[in-house]
């Protein structure tokens, strides 16, 4: 279509608008953001002593939740960033809690076929599993950062506690996701 002075048009309504775009990254950037903030109250001081080092692993469960119910809205760069804040905050060596994230998003993503219309109980037991093996992997990767075995002791009551808060954790990732995803 031609405008006056026989110059184009650049409208292509093929080609997603402006505001499209930042809705597009608004509903991709939420998850993130609520993990963050979720994961920055966790490890905030509390009158309990030695809460931080039983605390539940929020990263974990979000990165778990997302691979099983929407893989695309948090990626490998998302896991990676999540994992070093969460050990910049919990004084974890750098770079194990980003490990740990990146694996548990690379296995729970190659089975996301598998947690397709499966009940809520079948994903818990195998956030179970995941998080079980994700202590494991945590553990080896202190111990060998440190050159010794570590204590594991706070770390399996921490696996624990996170399992047994994974419901009402996924209740409020499963509201957020319904809220930015339903169909319109």
């Amino acid at each position: 279509m031609a405008r006056r002075g026989g110059l184009k048009s650049t409208y292509d309504p093929t080609q997603p608008t402006l505001w499209q775009r930042l809705d597009w990254l608004a509903r991709r950037l939420v998850p993130v953001g609520l993990t963050l903030i979720l994961l920055m109250m966790s490890v905030a001081p509390s009158r309990l002593p030695g809460f931080v080092h039983i605390a539940p692993m929020i990263a974990l469960i979000s990165i778990y939740y997302w691979a099983v119910c929407r893989p695309e809205v948090m990626g490998y760069g998302s896991a990676f960033v999540l994992g070093l804040v969460e050990d910049s905050l919990t004084g974890a060596p750098l770079g194990v809690g980003a490990l740990v994230l990146l694996l548990t998003q690379a296995v729970v993503a190659t089975q996301y076929k598998f947690f397709l219309n499966k009940p809520f109980l079948v994903t818990w037991w195998a956030f179970a599993l995941v998080a079980g093996v994700a202590a494991v992997v945590k553990w080896l990767a202190v111990s060998a950062i440190y050159g010794t075995f570590v204590d594991g002791t706070a770390l399996v009551f921490s696996t624990l506690f996170t399992v047994a808060v994974y419901p009402p954790f996924a209740w409020l990732f499963g509201r957020v996701h319904h809220m930015l995803f339903r169909e319109a």
